[in-house]
């Protein structure tokens, strides 16, 4: 148990210190909207980091071969960083200033926000490759990041709890009620997004989809 253990923190902590690396970097960004410009599009920034139970499930599902280096090839979500902004078009603006650094690959992107989950989940997933500088040398390692907004943020709290309480198993009514929820998180989105630009005195600017 003791060499498990052992080499599973061996195995473990790069992710956490890839987690480290972009909390830091998105922590820079929101620290100097907040110093040096008058609008901060970051309302916050949280991190999980999977455990050995998590990853375990995962790698039933995904039939992967349960060795470190099957691992860490078919499952890119064992670190991941979740940033709420304030709207849509912040979500965008974030992703590019952050993607944009020199030391951010970007592996993947789904963005839900052009094209919502059937069930009215909203967000903008990307999978970056960040170098990890270890005493032994550097690893790229990879991070979810997740932008999303608010209401997004609100509405997707609110479908986990529901699915953890059915365990995955949810009323066809409380579905639907969950899908009207999302549409009426989606119509605030953009009636707080053109309010803001009419205070600003810009005009609105939509978010752009990517594809990767």
């Amino acid at each position: 148990m003791r060499a498990f253990r052992e080499s599973f923190a061996r195995f473990i902590m790069p992710y956490k210190f890839g987690i480290d690396e972009v909390t830091t970097k998105v922590s820079i960004l929101r620290e100097e909207f907040s110093e040096l410009h008058e609008y901060n599009p970051i309302e916050h920034i949280s991190s999980r980091l999977k455990s050995a139970e998590s990853i375990e499930q995962k790698i039933v599902r995904k039939q992967c071969e349960p060795s470190y280096d099957a691992i860490r090839e078919s499952i890119t979500d064992i670190a991941g960083v979740r940033i709420v902004c304030s709207f849509v078009s912040d979500v965008y603006h974030v992703f590019d200033l952050l993607t944009a650094q020199e030391d951010v690959h970007v592996l993947r992107v789904k963005d839900y926000i052009a094209a919502p989950k059937p069930n009215g989940y909203k967000s903008l997933h990307a999978i970056v490759e960040i170098p990890v500088f270890l005493s032994e040398g550097s690893v790229l390692v990879p991070v979810e990041i997740q932008l999303r907004t608010v209401a997004m943020d609100f509405w997707a709290s609110l479908e986990h709890k529901i699915y953890y309480k059915y365990d995955g198993d949810v009323p066809a009514g409380i579905l639907r009620d969950l899908t009207a929820a999302a549409d009426t998180a989606n119509d605030l989105d953009v009636t707080m997004e053109k309010l803001h630009h009419q205070v600003r005195g810009a005009g609105p600017t939509d978010g752009i989809p990517i594809a990767i």
